[in-house]
């Protein structure tokens, strides 16, 4: 690869004060001396030419351009396309829509091990669930500089944060509230995602119009295992559309859908129809897979019976604008291989 040198006729000057902002010695001097470096990188960048006294380089590869002009980039906002660090997830948006994954599927991983697992499948957005023990992000348990620090860890490695979720109790306080809402801010999403019970809704419509942001209210089947454990109530617990119907009348916008087409399934219902029917109300998309045996049991993508490649036709044809979030149930202690899977299935579907 040929670097644009002093002098050099067929490459416009690179100004002396360009080149001594350049951090990487050894490319400073390849810039300087016109020094050739092929075959150090393995694709191309496609540059477009800048102001007068910028180098036209159309063959820099993405490390050559990082590592040896990030930082002269960033002090002369120099305006190439190609100036994202090479250590960002880059995004993981296919057919128009935005993929992403639910924190619970990594619940036994810590931030770090999650961030790691994520960028090794090309994931770029997560909803994240605050309520466990080995990511907490917990409003009453973990403080404001908490936050920043967990968003500075997605941040650093390209990951949007498209939803916060944490499931507020029946005798949830303002403080409560206050910090939770504070907290999704802090990370810098628009959508809050919560399991709660409709007891609850005048609350929650009141702080998500005071934050300006969407609640998305979460369905489960009612009748899986830990469901009927838990001696949870059914009617006050959202399943079907009935229920949504029930919460949102009287009450604004701000409170909408957090859809688990999986559960939804698995209730004996048609998540695709119910999307098309109400896919301006919904906020956040769960996909998973579940079986169609009596316990409908959760299954790798593919393998069950939840509509997944209609469902997926379905957001790409009403260009779906919040994140489908890949929640996979299985392999608890490790399932980045099901995730990786998950996400190849998904993409294909939205092809």
């Amino acid at each position: 690869m040929r670097l644009a040198a002093f002098g050099d006729p067929k490459y416009p000057a690179v100004s002396k004060e360009l080149v001594q902002r350049i951090p990487n010695a050894e490319v400073r001097s390849a810039v300087r001396d016109g020094w050739s470096t092929r075959g150090l990188g393995r694709r191309k960048i496609p540059c477009r030419r800048a102001k007068e006294g910028v180098p036209v380089m159309s063959d820099w590869t993405p490390r050559e351009f990082t590592v040896g002009l990030g930082g002269a980039a960033a002090a002369l906002a120099w305006p190439l396309r190609a100036a994202a660090p090479s250590t960002k997830i880059r995004p993981s948006v296919f057919g128009g829509i935005q993929v992403g994954v639910q924190s619970y599927t990594f619940r036994t991983f810590t931030f770090e091990k999650m961030i790691a697992a994520m960028r090794s499948v090309g994931i770029s957005s997560l909803e994240l669930w605050g309520d466990g023990k080995a990511h907490p992000l917990h409003p009453m348990r973990q403080s404001e500089a908490d936050y920043k620090k967990v968003r500075a860890l997605l941040d650093e490695a390209g990951i949007t944060a498209s939803a916060y979720c944490t499931n507020f109790p029946n005798t949830v306080t303002e403080d409560y509230l206050d910090r939770a809402f504070t907290g999704c801010g802090l990370l810098g999403a628009k959508v809050l995602t919560t399991s709660c019970e409709k007891s609850i809704m005048d609350k929650l419509d009141q702080w998500a119009q005071k934050y300006k942001v969407k609640v998305g209210l979460h369905n489960h089947w009612n009748v899986d295992g830990w469901f009927i454990q838990a001696k949870m109530d059914p009617k006050a617990n959202f399943e079907s559309p009935e229920d949504w119907a029930e919460a949102f009348k009287g009450r604004s916008e701000w409170l909408a859908i957090n859809l688990d087409m999986g559960h939804f399934s698995a209730s004996g219902r048609d998540p695709v129809a119910f999307f098309k029917d109400n896919h301006r109300r919904i906020v956040s998309i769960h996909i998973k897979d579940r079986a169609g045996d009596a316990e409908h049991t959760n299954k790798p993508f593919g393998q069950g019976v939840a509509p997944i490649t209609a469902f997926c036709k379905a957001m790409k044809e009403v260009k779906f604008a919040y994140a489908a979030n890949l929640e996979y149930e299985i392999d608890e202690n490790d399932p980045t291989e099901g995730v990786r899977a998950s996400f190849e299935y998904v993409k294909k579907a939205l092809a």
